[in-house]
């Protein structure tokens, strides 16, 4: 004999609750992507603020990293430089830092970082961290200024020109050479002086 089985079929009742319910979820669901979207948002802008202020941390430690280099360069170069531009045939008689000029009658303002000098020549040398092509174009108008100077002043002496620094890239290098500068970069416990020639010869102003 067979059993008979009655299907329950679910009320209007159960039916509007249960989607109820789901419009509930739903709403929560969405409350809970809106707010994680704010604390997206707030992370994200903090994030941003975060780097923004670590870069400009950066830049002034760089900044002061650059200067110190400079110095560095500066005073451990110096000693130097006479014994070294003497093996290339140059007896400078004097050396000095941060030189300056400052003629109003003429408009000529500039300072000098190292100058080497005796009767005939002078040296004017350019002490950079990271030479870059605007501070190669910079020097070109220093040495300018430089010999106009001179002329002014009756001193007929030849000026030559040089820029050293802890780094050069190398088209720097080779736009310092074109310009008739003598290099001076760091090498192993020294530093060396790579001279311009052929077609760049060392430019005299």
């Amino acid at each position: 004999m067979e059993t008979t089985r009655t299907v329950e079929h679910p009320t209007f009742e159960t039916v509007w609750a249960t989607i109820q319910d789901l419009a509930e979820q739903q709403k929560e669901n969405a409350r809970q992507m809106k707010e994680d979207t704010r604390k997206m948002n707030e992370e994200s802008a903090k994030i941003k603020r975060e780097m923004k202020e670590s870069a400009e941390r950066l830049d002034k430690q760089l900044g002061k990293l650059g200067n110190r280099l400079g110095e560095i360069i500066e005073y451990e170069v110096k000693p130097n430089l006479v014994p070294k531009f003497r093996e290339l045939g140059f007896e400078f008689t004097k050396a000095y830092t941060e030189a300056v000029i400052s003629d109003r009658e003429n408009n000529i303002f500039l300072e000098v970082d190292i100058t080497l000098e005796n009767g005939e020549k002078v040296m004017i040398v350019e002490v950079k961290s990271k030479p870059s092509t605007e501070d190669i174009i910079e020097h070109v108008d220093r040495m300018q200024k430089v010999r106009a100077h001179a002329d002014l002043h009756g001193d007929k002496r030849v000026f030559l020109g040089a820029v050293a620094g802890m780094v050069f890239k190398d088209n720097v290098k080779s736009f310092a050479m074109k310009n008739g500068f003598y290099v001076i970069e760091p090498s192993k416990e020294t530093f060396s002086i790579t001279v311009p020639e052929g077609i760049y010869s060392p430019r005299e102003w």
